[in-house]
């Protein structure tokens, strides 16, 4: 693959601008197997690289390259899964331009995320430019787990982590909406766990109960877990080992 087809797949840009980082000098590629060695300089666009392994610096910036891009988000408080948001930041404002402009088949470019979560949700997010893992996630037939912990105003009782395991009602849906697991980890503090998304559904679940969400946090999709030392805004690669994680 030539360099210049390589940048334009990691989204830096059409491939005439990418040929032109390459020819002002701001693309470097690190030799194969030379480990943390530093990259050697390339000016010429239509240098032949091989993907596997492939790890170039643009403009100062490692990247590795990725033939699909699985990324995981911890989401702060105050921001919109939208790229067109209507009241507070995107969260792809949190992402750099690449992972944004990364080209697709489909109108919309880059990542995109895997569900959404509501602008005063923290936690877990996943996103990708893989458009089949975005089906095979978001797809009830496939019941992939996700645990929230949830902070509520009234204290809990026997009675409405019961109601929340039978099933309750929401007002869009006869079909009784049932927790897979729920549990009381302190007495206004809930750890529930989903395998279908609907609308606000664990707000509007803990109000058919008489109970109201005052916080809410997703800390786990599936076997992968928000790492503690991944802060609110920031952003990881996920790997083979991960992505089985998830879903394990």
């Amino acid at each position: 693959m030539q360099l210049q087809d390589v940048l334009y797949s990691q989204g830096f840009g059409t491939r005439r601008v990418c040929a032109g980082l390459v020819q002002q000098g701001l693309v470097q590629v690190y030799a194969s197997g030379t480990g943390d060695a530093q990259p050697l300089p390339c000016t010429e666009p239509a240098t032949e690289l091989g993907a596997s392994g492939l790890r170039f610096r643009v403009q100062g910036v490692d990247w590795p390259y990725h033939e699909r891009a699985y990324l995981m988000l911890h989401k702060p408080a105050g921001t919109e899964c939208s790229q067109k948001p209507s009241t507070y930041p995107s969260i792809y404002t949190l992402l750099p331009s690449p992972l944004r402009m990364r080209p697709q088949k489909a109108a919309v470019q880059g990542v995109q995320a895997v569900g959404r979560l509501d602008q005063d949700t923290t936690g877990l997010l996943l996103l990708t430019d893989d458009g089949k893992f975005i089906h095979r996630m978001s797809s009830p037939r496939h019941h992939v787990p996700k645990v929230y912990e949830v902070t509520v105003k009234h204290p809990l009782d026997d009675r409405q982590v019961h109601r929340l395991l039978e099933g309750v009602v929401l007002d869009d849906d006869p079909k009784p909406v049932r927790a897979a697991a729920c549990e009381a980890v302190g007495e206004q503090q809930l750890r529930l766990t989903l395998t279908e998304g609907k609308y606000h559904q664990v707000k509007r679940m803990l109000a058919a109960v008489g109970n109201r969400v005052e916080a809410l946090h997703r800390s786990r999709i599936g076997g992968l877990v928000l790492p503690a030392d991944l802060p609110p805004g920031k952003w990881c690669w996920l790997g083979a080992q991960e992505l089985a994680a998830i879903e394990s």
